[in-house]
């Protein structure tokens, strides 16, 4: 199971990142808290002191349209928030 699926890079994410040190992350589904810290410290090599998790349920949305009713959905996914040690940093753009 691949724990971490791509980082969170918004405005209010990135804020946080350099006011208070923490990052966002989409992950699995299945992943718990202690896996995701595991995954985060392995991957970046960093020390996480507090991981925080959203569950984002799916969305179902209906349209009346000229062709008639259109149904749709959008995907769950579930949201990690990580709180790194005092010092540490992890730098998304180093890559590119």
């Amino acid at each position: 199971m691949r724990v971490l699926i791509k980082p969170i890079i918004t405005e209010k994410v990135t804020n946080e990142s350099e006011l208070y040190g923490r990052y966002g992350f989409i992950v699995d589904r299945r992943a718990n808290k202690i896996q995701i810290r595991k995954a985060v410290e392995d991957a970046y090599s960093v020390a996480v002191t507090a991981v925080r998790t959203m569950n984002y349920p799916v969305e179902r949305k209906t349209k009346f349209t000229k062709k008639g009713v259109v149904t749709g959905k959008s995907g769950g996914f579930k949201k990690a928030i990580v709180q790194l040690s005092e010092g540490d940093s992890i730098d998304f753009y180093s890559n590119i």
